[in-house]
């Protein structure tokens, strides 16, 4: 990569930082192109240089997060399955991968979370499209725990899928907002309390 491109990769980050705090901030429609720029430290005609408008902006800063998520959760499966861990071990991999991703880029998440729910953004087939390429990741490996019987052929493995990663986005969100004393370790103690008994099955039902 020649130093150019470095250049522009790094502005691009710079302003996608500034963007995704002052946007959790104040929202999208208070946030200015002006606001983004002088929080960046770069001149407004830079921003319109590396995007078109600030909605262009802020689509490619929320496919850009749930991308580097994505890649996150896919790593983390892959080191699993390096070690020669079972599925159930790659779900509670990625549950971790995903909690600390949230950690480093809680606005960003949150972000995600408010928009998510928002059908009338000119980004949310974007949005829609990114989510789905995460939920991929965990629904993969449920195909493979099913068919290696670790997992319930009963298994609804979109809705499993789509459950596990709303609750790592949920438990995360409200860890960081209303218990952020609580350590990662201590979170994905519990979520995996939680993933090991109900989708690995090792606890009977009453």
């Amino acid at each position: 990569m020649d130093s150019s491109s470095t250049r522009r990769q790094a502005t691009r980050q710079k302003l996608f930082e500034a963007a995704v705090t002052l946007i959790a901030e104040q929202g999208f429609s208070s946030t200015t192109v002006d606001e983004i720029a002088e929080r960046a430290g770069v001149a407004k005609g830079t921003v319109y240089y590396n995007f078109a408008s600030k909605t262009v902006l802020f689509e490619e800063l929320l496919q850009h997060g749930i991308e580097l998520l994505t890649a996150s959760l896919q790593s983390a499966a892959d080191e699993n399955a390096e070690r020669g861990g079972s599925h159930v071990d790659a779900l509670d991999a990625m549950v971790r991968a995903g909690l600390d991703f949230i950690s480093r880029y809680p606005s960003l998440t949150q972000l995600y979370v408010a928009e998510l729910w928002r059908t009338n953004r000119a980004w949310q087939s974007t949005l829609m499209m990114v989510r789905q390429r995460a939920i991929a990741v965990i629904e993969s490996e449920l195909r493979a725990g099913v068919a290696a019987h670790e997992f319930s052929g009963e298994i609804d493995i979109p809705l499993t899928a789509s459950a596990l990663f709303g609750m790592v986005l949920v438990a995360a969100l409200d860890w960081q907002s209303y218990q952020p004393e609580r350590s990662l370790e201590d979170v994905h103690a519990a979520l995996s309390r939680l993933l090991q008994g109900r989708v690995g099955g090792t606890v009977a039902s009453g």
